[in-house]
């Protein structure tokens, strides 16, 4: 019987990143399945500066099916716990770095999924069943008010 491989994750760290922010998010894509691939990037200075803390490229779609068979055992839970480790904790990161957030990119697409700061667990519930095929620019971000996914730049786009 041939074993299926594993999805792979590339872990982009921003430089000022510290391993303590780093090694949650590893954690929990391993945890859910994920071979991981940590790169850290130079420092960039100047209008180009990073948005992002981390961005993890990866399969998205197969990525959020896997998770979503997982709920059972609260797969979206240990995402949750490990991004908030990864940005909820300020007192590594210096005070000129504003909370930046997760980002997680599907490679073949280049759509993107902004998982920000005060995301609440109802984001991460949906985020388990989110069809992405309803995007096609990106980046989707949790509207706290509307209460659901969406991409400000499709929703713009005239039909």
């Amino acid at each position: 019987m041939t074993e299926i491989p594993a999805l792979q994750a590339d872990i982009f760290v921003a430089s000022h990143a510290t391993s303590a922010q780093e090694q949650p998010i590893v954690a929990a894509l391993t945890a859910l399945g994920l071979s991981t691939r940590v790169r850290m990037l130079p420092p960039r200075r100047g209008p180009e500066q990073l948005e992002w803390l981390i961005l993890a490229a990866l399969p998205l779609q197969a990525f959020l099916s896997g998770l979503g068979t997982k709920v059972a055992e609260d797969g979206y839970r240990g995402l949750q716990k490990a991004v908030r480790a990864v940005i909820g904790g300020r007192g590594s990161v210096p005070d000129s770095v504003p909370g930046r957030p997760v980002v997680l990119q599907d490679p073949a697409t280049g759509l993107q999924i902004v998982l920000d700061t005060d995301l609440p667990e109802e984001g991460y519930q949906q985020l388990v069943t989110l069809d992405l095929t309803q995007f096609e620019l990106g980046p989707v971000r949790y509207d706290r008010v509307q209460r659901r996914w969406r991409s400000d730049l499709d929703e713009a786009r005239p039909r």
